[in-house]
């Protein structure tokens, strides 16, 4: 027969105890273990982020803008009255001369007008011969007034020489001489008033032949501007180039000034850019430019800085220097990029989103044998088109990740895999 065995009883009890302890233990320091790794890092693909190593050495602080290519020398050409536009005989892309009819205009007053002008200069210049007549006319008679006075002069002259003689010798009497005398006086007076007369005739005619002569030069005046008027129905080009633009359409009633063709010369372009207001402020004249027209960079320099700011930018004229190349043309889309200042020494790294000159932010700074990033704050200096100096936070050989990281705002580190 079996017999009961307390000490086994309680060894197996023990056992238990012991097994369920240990059991317990595990569990803690399982969960103490977790709670000190924290949670999973989030892991983010090697291709899908931006990643650069910051370097030391030279830099460029740059300015990009885009823009385009426009003509220097342009060419508007506007009504000079008020006109139909009948026939358009030249359109965009055409070369012209200076004396090419880009378009003719109809305005019938304009023709009307001209003739009466010339009507009226006919009738001013018929008006000048006639008053050169007359005034001939009195000139001449009295040139033959003044004349007579002088023959009645002379002659009274010679009598009173002659009644002088005779009354020295008491051959007449000598009240005859005295009366010889008086008019010898009094035709030397007339001879003096007709010469007064003639001059002051002189003096009147020539500012009667002005009058008239005024008169026609303020008709010549009116038929010039007639002319022009009527001359500018046939809208010429004006200078050798290229038509860029009709304004107007055949039929059309334009008023007097309006735009109706442009032209310009091609061989002549400079680069007009749209610099951001807010790196405006950097650029000065004279700095150097490199223009890229998607077919070719060319060097510039800044010509021109528009004073104004239009839609938060401001147009900056650039003068292209040497050969244009093949394709280039007014309007053509260009991107440009002005050197500001060149750094000699410098620690930089490729320009992160959002990142702007003279800021703090943070990156996550990538350890690549564990390939674990850790953010780390990091104070920015100036920056350019695709680089941005660093002051503070990373030394030469440091990775970054220059991506959007705003996906990872909780996180201190992430793994890149």
């Amino acid at each position: 027969m079996d017999i009961a065995n307390p000490q086994f009883k309680l060894r197996r009890r023990r056992r238990r105890w012991w097994l369920a302890g240990g059991t317990a233990a595990a569990v803690s320091l399982a969960a103490l273990a977790l709670a000190r790794m924290g949670p999973a890092l989030p892991e983010v693909d090697r291709g899908g982020v931006w990643i650069d190593t910051v370097q030391r050495g030279p830099m460029l602080r740059e300015v990009r803008a885009t823009g385009v290519l426009a003509p220097r020398e342009i060419r508007w050409l506007a009504a000079g009255t008020v006109a139909q536009v009948e026939r358009i005989l030249a359109w965009p892309g055409t070369q012209v001369r200076p004396d090419t009819v880009l378009m003719e205009l109809a305005n019938p007053s304009v023709e009307d007008a001209l003739r009466n002008a010339q009507a009226q200069v006919a009738a001013a210049e018929a008006d000048v011969r006639a008053k050169r007549a007359e005034l001939a006319s009195q000139r001449l008679d009295l040139e033959a007034q003044l004349a007579q006075a002088q023959a009645d002069y002379a002659a009274a002259e010679v009598k009173a020489v002659a009644d002088g003689k005779a009354d020295a010798q008491h051959l007449i009497p000598h009240v005859l001489y005295e009366q010889s005398q008086i008019a010898l006086k009094q035709l030397k007076y007339r001879v003096q008033v007709n010469q007064q007369r003639v001059a002051a005739f002189e003096t009147s005619m020539q500012a009667q032949q002005a009058v008239v002569e005024a008169r026609l030069q303020q008709q010549r005046s009116n038929l010039a501007l007639r002319q022009r008027q009527a001359d500018n129905l046939q809208v010429r080009a004006g200078v050798a180039g290229v038509l860029q633009e009709v304004a107007v359409q055949e039929g059309a009633q334009v008023a007097e000034g309006a735009n109706l063709a442009r032209v310009a010369k091609p061989e002549q372009l400079l680069a007009r850019l749209r610099v951001p207001e807010v790196q405006a402020k950097d650029v000065a004249i004279g700095m150097p430019v490199s223009v890229d027209t998607h077919n070719g960079v060319i060097a510039g320099r800044v010509e021109r800085i528009d004073p104004a700011v239009r839609e938060g930018s401001v147009q900056v004229d650039v003068g292209l220097q040497g050969a244009l190349p093949a394709g280039a043309r007014p309007d053509l889309s260009v991107d440009g990029r002005i050197l500001l200042a060149r750094l000699d020494d410098a620690l930089s790294v490729g320009r992160p989103v959002q990142a702007q000159g003279d800021s703090a932010m943070s990156l996550f700074r990538l350890d690549p044998a564990s390939g674990v990033a850790v953010r780390v704050p990091v104070q920015m200096g100036v920056a350019s088109v695709d680089r941005i100096q660093v002051l503070r936070g990373l030394a030469p050989g440091d990775q970054v990740i220059l991506s959007d990281t705003s996906a990872w705002d909780k996180y201190d580190r992430i793994r890149v895999r």
